[in-house]
């Protein structure tokens, strides 16, 4: 080997290993613990769901509307409510929440129907004929129970009043 020749060597081997060297690992970042919230829920302040909604005042009444987590079982479970409006259906019908969570609509000129209804985490759900509608609560108080049957195809709008002169039916 020459002298001439030991710079050239040189210069290639250190350019073949230059070649072959791989690119430093990044360290691997630990999994979180908990799931990211990815919702942007900044819109909406933080409420407890054992706590009322204030009412407020809806477009097509003017008059309050109960959120679902305001309106309690206990406003109109046990009660007979008679239908006083609807967008299908019977008025003069009455339906009762029981306290065992059987829903009893009952038309004047037909036998009464039997179905099932709970209310969990604000949220209502009838059971009519084994089809679970959800339904919302669109106002509550003592004089009247408006809820939205969200049938398939259209909603069901229902606007209840007092029936205080009926007994409660049996399950």
């Amino acid at each position: 080997m020459t002298a001439a020749s030991r710079p050239l060597l040189i210069a290639i081997t250190l350019l073949l290993a230059a070649c072959k060297a791989q690119a430093p690992t990044p360290p691997a970042q630990p999994e979180p613990a908990t799931p990211q919230v990815t919702a942007d829920t900044s819109a909406e302040p933080a409420r407890s769901t054992d706590a009322p909604l204030p009412a407020e005042p809806t477009p097509a009444t003017g008059t309050p509307a109960a959120s679902t987590t305001a309106a309690l079982p206990s406003a109109f479970v046990d009660k007979v409510w008679k239908v006083k409006q609807t967008s299908a259906g019977q008025p003069g019908s009455t339906y009762t929440f029981l306290a065992d969570g059987t829903l009893v609509v009952d038309s004047p000129n037909a036998t009464p129907m039997h179905g099932r209804w709970s209310f969990d985490k604000g949220a209502l759900v009838m059971v009519e004929e084994g089809i679970s509608y959800p339904t919302d609560i669109l106002a509550i108080d003592a004089t009247q129970f408006h809820i939205r049957s969200n049938n398939p195809g259209e909603p069901v709008d229902i606007v209840l009043e007092p029936a205080p002169d009926q007994t409660l039916p049996k399950p």
